[in-house]
């Protein structure tokens, strides 16, 4: 389904649209050469908002949640696409060791590891559970709301400390599911003889989106000559601001500062395609997830009259992690809407391959706010059913599969960009 555009698209999304679909052969050859130049990360979600304007990314996760909220429809896609990443890393894999994020009581969050551990058995894996908790001792099973359940263990290193596993499981690959905000625990260190992935500094405890988005800035400058558009229509704008403790007070001139540049630069591309909506910013913590940290800012003078609840919101992230950098992210509007409420597409791949996604819906969120906060809820996306090619004889703005095309580009566009800043921050960089 493709939901409700608040704004009749018109103007420039509907000239990118049309950019895109007349050059999708240029495109899908370019994805395929810089695939034979990158590793695509193991698999990735990527958060888009889509303005009517402008399309872009705004997140990228390397620890995707949430697979359970795909279409039915899609998993085949997704078996596939296991099977490539799989076999890249351990062709003759057998077994596979899964490690979850420590919450072992969110339900939501069970279920995606539960729909991850039935796309992987479909690759003729053996998949069990190992888990980081202390409280984990001795295999421990946990009920689903939908009958089903799971069974963790606790993690074993071999005799000689160079293999992880389970009692009587010895994996050749080990998936992380876990973002690591919480630092890198000591047991995950120091694998000589099995493939971790992603790899240990794909996690929070060493990645930064301002490196991230650096990256896709890189990667989208080489895109936009391909299919002649203005870069900007795919790419917010962003600073970083360092040295902030928002519960001191510190580092406020500097935070507005920087936001009074970014939106100088938006105000400047709005004048020059007409476009009267008010520019904003996002600031959030530079490394971290799951929609905490973060605030909508429309002028530099907010960020200093923040009151003590606001400064104790932006203070502290996942895991109790303190706040010290954030970036400064030019504000997408998502004029999507389902049911009268916000929407904004997400995009789920793995390997190289896009394997589905959802629309967030939020209704009690507006056009100019994050939307993955509590109320929110997920509509699947069928990307790739066989009739909904992408079409490029239709009108643009009307068929849907041209709107999913659109999304799949964009987002493996931010694959892309994920590899690239995997590579430039390893730190054993003769592996590529």
């Amino acid at each position: 389904m493709v939901p409700h555009l608040v704004t009749a698209l018109n103007g420039p999304l509907l000239d990118l649209e049309k950019k895109i679909l007349e050059a999708t052969p240029a495109i899908e050859r370019w994805f395929r050469l810089e695939w034979q130049e990158h590793t695509p990360p193991f698999y990735c979600s990527v958060d888009l908002r889509n303005a009517g304007f402008k399309l872009a990314p705004v997140d990228t996760n390397l620890f995707p949640g949430g697979f359970n909220n795909l279409a039915p429809e899609m998993l085949p896609l997704a078996v596939q696409a296991a099977m490539a990443a799989i076999e890249k890393y351990c062709p003759d894999a057998k077994n596979l060791l899964l490690i979850p994020e420590r919450h072992t009581r969110n339900t939501f969050y069970l279920q995606n590891v539960a729909r991850l551990i039935q796309i992987f058995r479909q690759t003729g894996l053996n998949v069990r559970l190992g888990s980081l908790s202390d409280d984990i001792k001795e295999p421990t099973t946990i009920e689903l709301p939908d009958g089903a359940s799971l069974t963790l263990e606790p993690l074993v290193r071999s005799a000689n400390g160079r293999r992880l596993g389970l009692a009587n499981f010895d994996p050749c690959t080990i998936l992380l599911n876990n973002d690591l905000s919480a630092g890198i625990p000591a047991i995950l260190g120091n694998l000589h003889e099995q493939n971790l992935m992603p790899p240990l500094h794909a996690g929070w405890a060493v990645r930064r989106k301002t490196s991230h988005f650096a990256a896709y800035d890189e990667v989208v400058k080489k895109f936009a000559k391909i299919v002649d558009v203005d870069p900007w229509m795919l790419n917010p704008y962003f600073a970083k601001a360092s040295g902030i403790n928002f519960h001191e007070r510190l580092g406020e001139d500097t935070l507005a500062a920087q936001v009074d540049i970014v939106l100088a630069k938006i105000r400047k591309k709005y004048k020059e395609y007409g476009i009267k909506e008010k520019p904003f910013v996002i600031v959030k913590a530079d490394a971290g997830t799951y929609g905490m940290g973060i605030m909508t800012v429309r002028d530099a003078s907010e960020v200093k009259d923040l009151n003590r609840k606001q400064r104790n919101k932006m203070a502290v992230v996942k895991e109790g992690l303190e706040v010290n950098d954030v970036i400064i992210q030019e504000g997408v509007h998502t004029f999507e809407q389902i049911n009268d409420a916000v929407a904004e597409p997400v995009v789920y791949m793995m390997d190289r391959y896009v394997v589905g996604g959802f629309y967030r819906v939020h209704s009690d969120r507006g056009v100019d706010e994050n939307l993955n906060a509590p109320g929110m809820h997920f509509v699947p996306l069928a990307f790739a059913q066989q009739h909904a090619l992408p079409d490029v004889h239709a009108k643009p703005g009307t068929a849907a599969p041209n709107r999913f095309y659109m999304y799949g580009v964009v987002a493996r566009l931010a694959l892309l960009a994920a590899s690239l800043e995997l590579e430039k921050t390893d730190p054993n960089p003769e592996i590529y």
